[in-house]
This record gives C-alpha cells, sequence and structure tokens, in this order.
C-alpha cells in the first residue's frame, strides 16, 4: 500500500468521523483543508512553487509554505522562473532531518491529517522536520511525545546516541558532528527524558532493587544484567551524573558501588585498553561528594615518553 493512499486513507475518515458531529461552517472548512491537501499536497495541481529537498521534488504551493518562517525567508530570496519559483532545502548537515519526516512535516502545512502518520519509528525525524521548518507547534508537540513514549530498552541504544550528539557551537564545523541543535528546546528535554529513563523508569521496570527476573528478557538473564549493559552505553558524563543520583535508587549505597563498578568494567571492555580510566569511589559516613556516597572520576591516560639519547 502506498503512502498517499494510506494518507487518502486518513483522510476520509477523518472527515466521516467529524461531519456528523460538526457544524455546517466546520465541515465546509474540513472540505476545504482535504481539497488542498488531496489535490494541493498529494497531486501538487495549480502548483506555483517546486521544492527539492533530499532527491526528491515536490510541487506545492506558496501561500501554504509561507505557513513555515524558514520555507518563506527561502522563497523571498530565490528566484521566480516562467511563472514558478525553485527553492532547494540543503539537510546534509542536518541527519536527525529524514526524508519522512520532512514529508509529514510539509503535509502538516496543508492538513493536521498528517499528525496521524507519525509513530515512534518516524516521531524523531518529524520534530526534527518540524523545528527546522518553524510555526508547526502542535506537530513538534505530538511528535515529542511520541518520542518520549518511545524510549524502552530495545530503543535506549539510540537514544543514547543522540545524547551523545552535542549541538553545534562557535569554532565547531557541522560536518564534524552529529548535531542536535535542529531540535531546539526539545533536545534538552529529550536528554532530561532519557536520564530520568535510565535512573527511575528502567531500573523500576527490571526490578533492579529485588532480586527478581523480569518478564520477557532472555533466560538466565537478570534486570540487573540488563541495566549493566544499558550503562555500558551510556557517554560518561551521563554515567557519571546517573550513578551519583540520589534517585538512582537499586538498593543500598555498597550495592550501587558494585554495580557502578561492574559497569565500569564492561565500559573498560567496549572501549578497549587506550580509553580513558573511570573509577569509582565509596565514601563511608555518607560520602564527601555533593551528598552522594558513591562518587565516579575518569583519568586521560598519559602517553609514554621517549627518551632519545643523543
Amino acid at each position: 500500500m502506498s503512502r498517499f493512499w494510506r494518507i487518502a486513507q486518513h483522510c476520509e475518515y477523518f472527515t466521516h468521523r467529524h461531519r456528523v458531529f460538526s457544524p455546517p461552517y466546520q465541515l465546509h472548512n474540513e472540505e476545504i483543508v482535504n481539497h488542498l491537501y488531496n489535490a494541493g499536497f498529494q497531486t501538487g495541481n495549480y502548483a506555483d512553487t517546486i521544492l527539492h529537498v533530499h532527491q526528491n521534488s515536490y510541487r506545492l504551493h506558496a501561500i501554504i509554505l509561507s505557513r513555515s518562517p524558514f520555507l518563506a525567508h527561502l522563497m523571498s530570496t530565490s528566484p521566480q522562473s516562467g511563472g514558478q519559483r525553485i527553492i532547494y532545502v540543503h539537510l546534509e548537515h542536518e541527519p536527525e532531518v529524514t526524508q519522512e519526516g520532512f514529508a509529514i512535516a510539509l503535509g502538516y502545512l496543508y492538513s493536521a491529517v498528517s499528525l496521524s502518520l507519525i509513530s515512534p519509528e518516524n516521531a524523531r525525524g518529524v520534530l526534527a522536520a518540524g523545528c527546522l521548518l518553524g510555526g508547526m507547534d502542535d506537530l513538534c508537540g505530538y511528535s515529542y511525545e511520541t518520542c518520549k513514549r518511545s524510549m524502552n530498552v530495545d530503543t535506549i541504544a539510540e537514544w543514547l546516541k543522540f545524547v551523545d550528539s552535542p549541538p553545534t557551537s562557535n569554532g565547531m564545523s557541522p560536518t564534524d558532528m552529529h548535531s542536535t541543535s535542529v531540535f531546539g528546546i526539545y533536545a534538552q528535554r529529550l536528554r532530561d527524558d532519557i536520564f530520568n529513563y535510565l535512573v527511575v523508569t528502567l531500573p523500576n521496570l527490571l526490578e533492579v532493587h529485588f532480586t527478581s527476573t523480569e518478564p520477557g528478557l532472555s533466560q538466565g538473564a537478570s534486570g540487573r544484567d540488563t541495566l549493566l549493559r544499558v550503562f555500558s552505553l551510556v557517554p560518561f558524563d551521563m554515567f557519571k551524573t546517573a550513578v551519583e543520583s540520589p534517585t538512582f535508587q537499586i538498593g543500598s549505597d555498597q550495592a550501587r558501588f558494585k554495580f557502578a563498578k561492574d559497569a565500569i568494567e564492561l565500559r573498560r571492555r567496549a572501549r578497549g585498553s587506550g580509553a580513558a580510566e573511570e573509577t569509582v569511589v565509596l565514601a563511608f559516613g555518607g560520602g564527601n561528594y555533593g551528598g552522594s556516597a558513591v562518587h565516579i572520576t575518569k583519568k586521560m591516560k598519559k602517553r609514554p615518553l621517549w627518551k632519545v639519547n643523543a
């Protein structure tokens, strides 16, 4: 089933559902929106703007695209030829903006039916596209909530890669890093959600403070083993903050110390002998590290010095 056929079905269902209960003027408005979406966005009838992105081209309409501040600016600086405006969106430095995400965000300029196409698999790409184009608060909010709900044991590794991707800043080329700056205010929100999932949700889900095994895990694997594997992937700054956090409840201070020690060993194996040395300290009597009895440190290994004899 093609993407456009699925979209058409969503439009038909959306129209039928509201026709019975909506006042006449609302039905009229919905008919206009559905016509714009089907004949305008899907078919490209009477288009006055050609948009090129991701090796794709879209036949669109300037009055609709002007809802996006980003596209409105591009149109204002693009020449017209033969009664049509041609604009190019270059996303080489925005890998988070996926082809599917951008198409859904474009469709949202025409109709809110695009919200029904958002799924846990494409939500991050839609959020990135919505933040880039601007003027899509509802789309961004819905995508963000879908991203938040998509965090689980199976997807956390991908989200940890997201955390390990700092936003671009002065003096740093976007071609040298996987930037998350396109997400704007949602970048920090997602980082906070990932941290909360690691520190609160996942230990409770895996029942790490107990000795039981979570249903659904592979035979013989405990919740603690699963949590250790996840924490072996966490970037150091978040790993340190998570283990030292008072909200990271996995038992006594000794239990947390043992967990940190085992996690550091897994991290060492994964990174190899040349990586920075991570250590954990257990401070008896309450601790002197900001109220935490468990403290994580990292020390860069010194390079060997070679002596040259004259």
